[in-house]
């Protein structure tokens, strides 16, 4: 599983949020996707497969939860996003 910083993330990128919907709802980076891990299986089908998939969470360990279930139930590689969402905010990074 490969990993990034909160800013190597490229503008426009598949972003997967995979907290719940009422975190989701408090702040996300703009331009997430909200599929919650607890529901993230049968989510999955949403995600473009033929782009890279960015998945991010509070602080990163249901990321990592999420991206390595991509790799080996899905079989594609996902990339986590260190820090989350939390790091994210911290690193002035634009929010909705």
């Amino acid at each position: 599983m490969k990993s990034v910083q909160v800013n190597e993330v490229p503008e426009n990128a598949q972003l997967i949020d995979v907290r719940e919907p009422d975190e989701f709802s408090d702040t996300h980076a703009r331009g997430a996707v909200n599929l919650p891990l607890s529901n993230f299986a049968a989510l999955s089908e949403q995600i473009d497969f033929d782009q890279p998939i960015y998945v991010i969470c509070k602080s990163g360990g249901r990321s990592v939860e999420a991206s390595q279930y991509l790799e080996a139930v899905r079989g594609t590689e996902a990339i986590n996003v260190v820090g989350g969402t939390q790091a994210w905010v911290e690193a002035g990074l634009p929010t909705e």
